[in-house]
């Protein structure tokens, strides 16, 4: 454990101070004291030490109606895109979703990737025939009768995706305004009376029709990328995808997050990668890093989230961290929108 003087849990960073000297006294046992050190932390609650807030995120998952964050006064549509499979899209989705709906926020998961991975973890049915996003795309079902709600939160919602979906590129080449059709299921009034505050779009591995219509029904990307040299390679065109859609079809579309997944800090090409993230990206890299975790890969095939699964879990904790730090910025973006 570091030693410090000061944890900041929102910023989860620890400052250290080295002591050149240290002023002892000895007790009534012969033991000796750091004065200093009495003195410093006499006044510091549990949630200021590592241990502690750890302990304190872990108590928020267990016992989710601790813990709320404030309303959203607006709806944000947020597409999970990178054309590299395996960085972590459809596990960032629907942990993000699952964290943000413990802390008191309702979330909406639309799944457009033909695997159906994310409504597995969400515990909701897709087998073929079940209503998904395949038949919203096309205009046979509205988004308000694909909804399914996750059997492990009141307020996580689900559009499932089923293997019909992996036809609907080639359908929808010749159909009108085949670009924008999920924005149209998923319009405000499409989903008028159901008080979402987060839509999360989980995209499939491409660049393709699917993809596109994510974007253009959204006003943000969220970018998961792994922390390997490979994962930066296919970064740059999915920007240059996102410039075009700038350009053509959705001028509100802007990349408001970078999350890093599958961070082990064993090694140096880890830090080496999150550096040369953080220095493109700037501020739009969550300061929450998603380790490499386990039970973040056995979740899934307990159709559960990891926070569902082992609360208490390094990766659980980090997407609660990840989720808290994802809304303030939406609050954040939010009230300057309104001044």
């Amino acid at each position: 454990m570091p030693s410090g003087d000061q944890y900041d849990v929102s910023r989860g960073t620890v400052s250290r101070e080295t002591r050149s000297q240290s002023r002892q006294s000895t007790g009534r046992h012969g033991v000796k004291h750091d004065n200093d050190f009495v003195s410093t932390y006499a006044g510091i609650s549990p949630t200021e030490t590592p241990i502690g807030a750890a302990a304190h995120r872990a108590s928020q998952v267990l016992h989710p109606q601790s813990v709320a964050l404030p309303k959203l006064s607006e709806r944000r549509v947020i597409t999970i895109a990178n054309q590299k499979g395996g960085v972590g899209k459809t596990t960032t989705a629907v942990n993000l979703a699952s964290a943000l709906a413990l802390q008191g926020l309702t979330v909406l998961v639309v799944d457009l990737d033909p695997q159906g991975n994310a409504s597995t973890a969400l515990g909701v049915t897709h087998t073929s025939g079940t209503p998904s996003s395949y038949e919203v795309l096309i205009g046979e079902v509205k988004a308000k009768d694909a909804i399914q709600q996750s059997p492990h939160s009141p307020r996580l919602m689900c559009i499932p995706a089923t293997i019909d979906l992996a036809g609907a590129e080639i359908e929808l080449v010749s159909m009108v305004a085949r670009e924008g059709r999920l924005k149209t299921a998923l319009s405000d009034s499409a989903l008028d009376g159901l008080d979402i505050d987060f839509v999360m779009i989980d995209c499939p591995p491409s660049l393709g029709l699917l993809t596109v219509n994510a974007m253009v029904a959204a006003k943000e990307v969220l970018i998961p990328i792994q922390c390997e040299y490979y994962a930066l390679e296919g970064v740059g065109q999915l920007l240059r995808n996102i410039q075009l859609v700038q350009a053509h079809l959705n001028p509100a579309l802007h990349v408001s997050t970078v999350i890093l997944t599958m961070y082990d800090g064993r090694t140096k090409l880890a830090d080496q990668v999150a550096d040369e993230v953080r220095n493109h990206f700037g501020d739009a890299v969550l300061r929450s890093v998603i380790p490499r975790s386990v039970k973040v890969s056995e979740a899934p095939g307990y159709g559960m989230t990891v926070l569902d699964y082992d609360p208490g879990s390094r990766g659980a904790m980090s997407y609660l961290d990840a989720g808290r730090e994802l809304a303030s910025r939406s609050a954040g973006t939010t009230r300057s929108a309104r001044a």
